[in-house]
């Protein structure tokens, strides 16, 4: 073969590698646009000079070569994860990750210290958590399955904190009890597995799930690995399988919209029959569905979220558990239209819900309103101190953070800064601090 064959022939293989770069095209600049405002509200945004793979994926660009990535679905200790809140965002940034949405099951406990420990990083949190619900069925051609929904709330986290919370709390109440039936059923099968070893491996205070109970499986030598824990006892309609108290699906959809949040359907390709499960979810308000994978994007699943006009988003689903079996944080490379259209529905909801939780507080300069405001934001709460002057200093400091200038453009905000503008920062002896770093 001659050099000019060798190098057409290697031009080629590039090529299906999918390895050829280009310059973005207008859709995907103003995207990209869209998105870094968004991504470096308290920063200066980097360069918008990028460049494209043949699926429309984003290169290196920015300072330093950073790519734009988020990750969408993780979890920590505070749910079933190895890792604790910090260390899943230590090991987001070492894998260049911009974003980072930690989605706990049926808890947002992790979040305060997620938050806390991406200042030291620049990383930007998405307040989220995973659902977990029960489809039921209403004809014949539906069957009864576990549907896990995400919630993605903005920097200021949920409205309606409370019932949020209370909503969650069953689900772990019955999470303990499911449990606790799963263990005395692997006792039924001959396998000793005791309740304390299951609640050890949780943690104090942390509901335990089918993943606590297999990894106590495999200490106790009852099994080889995780896989064939589940594969042998805990899968869906498994031997030692229990369902707990889970709402139904479209309760907690409902529940999502109205504490300000974007629920999405999480790794549909898990259920037994997605058709009517994603039909009747998005009647309840469900804005999107997972379909990218570590691996790429799911056509199937893709078609269908395009079929009833949802979202299509994805993350690595990261538990830390290591193995072949999971997708390192950051691996899901979204292109960054996806981006750009999750964001377009995200941010109109998370700044309505900035603006009531603002508006309440507005209304009744209360502690609990103010610890509202403080709870995921990036303040702190101090006894004593140089507070601020007045609740409007608190508003104009931790605005330019949650949203851009455009979106604080809004009379309605300028009423609440208006209300606030007498109202002094320290209620009851509590005063706030904010760090802008």
């Amino acid at each position: 073969m001659n050099n000019s064959n060798k190098k057409n022939a290697k031009n080629k293989k590039k090529k299906n590698r999918g390895g050829t770069k280009k310059k973005m095209t207008h859709e995907q600049l103003l995207a990209f646009k869209f998105v870094s405002e968004w991504v470096f509200l308290d920063r200066p945004s980097p360069s918008s000079s990028a460049v494209v793979d043949d699926f429309g994926v984003q290169k290196p660009l920015g300072r330093g070569g950073e790519k734009l990535l988020f990750e969408l679905h993780s979890h920590s200790k505070s749910s079933d994860g190895f890792f604790s809140p910090s260390k899943v965002v230590e090991k987001a940034h070492t894998n260049g990750v911009k974003v980072l949405a930690l989605t706990d099951h049926d808890t947002m406990a992790g979040i305060p210290e997620a938050v806390e420990s991406a200042r030291k990083y620049g990383i930007k949190i998405i307040p989220g958590v995973e659902i977990s619900t029960m489809f039921s069925p209403r004809g014949d051609s539906e069957v009864e399955e576990p549907v896990h929904i995400l919630a993605y709330y903005s920097s200021i986290g949920p409205t309606r904190f409370e019932e949020l919370d209370k909503f969650l709390s069953n689900i772990r109440d019955g999470r303990f009890l499911r449990a606790q039936n799963i263990v005395l059923k692997l006792n039924k099968l001959k396998l000793p597995l005791k309740w304390e070893h299951v609640c050890r491996i949780a943690g104090k205070g942390v509901a335990p799930g089918r993943l606590h109970v297999a990894r106590a499986m495999v200490e106790a030598g009852y099994v080889e690995n995780l896989r064939q824990a589940f594969s042998r006892y805990l899968f869906d309609g498994g031997p030692a399988y229990s369902t707990g108290s889970e709402p139904a699906a479209e309760e907690a959809i409902k529940m999502i919209c109205r504490t300000g949040g974007v629920a999405v359907l999480a790794h549909p390709w898990a259920l037994k029959n997605p058709v009517p499960i994603v039909r009747r979810l998005k009647e309840a308000g469900l804005h999107g569905m997972e379909v990218y994978k570590s691996d790429g994007r799911l056509a199937a699943y893709s078609d269908l979220a395009d079929a009833y006009e949802l979202l299509k988003i994805g993350g690595s689903d990261y538990h830390g558990k290591g193995g072949q079996n999971e997708s390192e944080l950051g691996s899901v490379n979204l292109p960054v239209v996806v981006l750009h259209d999750f964001l377009k529905v995200a941010r109109p909801i998370w700044c309505n819900a900035i603006r009531e939780i603002l508006g309440c507080y507005a209304e009744e300069p209360s502690d609990s309103n103010l610890a509202t405001i403080t709870r995921f934001g990036r303040t702190r709460v101090f006894k004593g101190g140089s507070p601020l002057s007045c609740g409007q200093d608190l508003i104009d400091h931790c605005l330019p953070l949650w949203l851009t200038s455009q979106e604080m453009e809004n009379a309605e905000f300028e009423a609440i800064k208006l209300k606030l503008s007498n109202v002094s920062a320290s209620q009851a002896g509590i005063q706030v601090l904010v760090e802008t770093k």
